[in-house]
């Protein structure tokens, strides 16, 4: 009798042993995976920026890799600076307007044109002339390759007069270099070294 309730404490124990090892082990499967679902909240969290429009509604965007967007970030910069120092109105405070948006997305090689341009008269004769000038930017071309990157635009500058519009051809290189964003130049480029390779007539039409 008493080897019999030896063998039954035995293998109660073993019972309670099998137990506690399964409960320990579900413990464990809880544990690791909560912590793993905690983490991937966190990374998912991370990913996200929230805006406050005004302190009224609250807008969800989702942050994509600087990477990726960087090239199209590259082309929107030169695009809107060409837009802005060669697309001119025959309005002085515009014109001035344009070029001081301008000269903030580039160094002094746009400034030394803008200063030649001004010394030969060529805004006073926009705004006397009462000269619209339209450009309308064909590519941009950028080269990622190297740093600083190199960037070509093809463009086509309209200038519309009140007899005639010419169509003019527009190319010009570049150098981008990173910079911080501001309110002024969004994209964080600063355009160096600019070069106009090409800025002459293809046809006139008469209006």
């Amino acid at each position: 009798m008493e080897f019999k309730s030896l063998i039954n404490i035995e293998s109660s124990f073993r019972r309670i042993r099998l137990m506690l090892a399964v409960f320990v082990g579900c413990c464990t499967l809880v544990t690791v995976f909560a912590l793993w679902n905690s983490y991937r909240f966190a990374e998912k969290q991370r990913e996200k920026i929230y805006v406050l429009d005004g302190g009224k509604s609250l807008m969800l965007a989702l942050s994509q890799d600087l990477s990726q967007n960087r090239p199209a970030e590259a082309r929107e910069h030169v695009r809107r600076f060409h837009e802005l120092f060669f697309g001119l109105s025959p309005q002085k405070d515009a014109i001035e307007h344009n070029i001081n948006r301008a000269l903030q997305l580039a160094d002094k090689s746009a400034y030394h044109y803008y200063v030649d341009f001004a010394e030969k008269g060529y805004y006073n004769r926009l705004i006397s002339g009462n000269i619209n000038q339209v450009v309308r930017v064909d590519s941009v071309v950028c080269d990622f390759s190297g740093y600083p990157y190199r960037a070509r635009t093809y463009a086509r500058q309209m200038i519309i007069r009140e007899s005639n519009v010419t169509e003019r051809s527009l190319v010009t290189d570049c150098q981008l270099q990173n910079t911080s964003r501001s309110d002024d130049n969004p994209n964080g480029f600063i355009i160096e070294h600019l070069t106009i390779l090409e800025n002459k007539d293809i046809r006139s039409v008469e209006r």
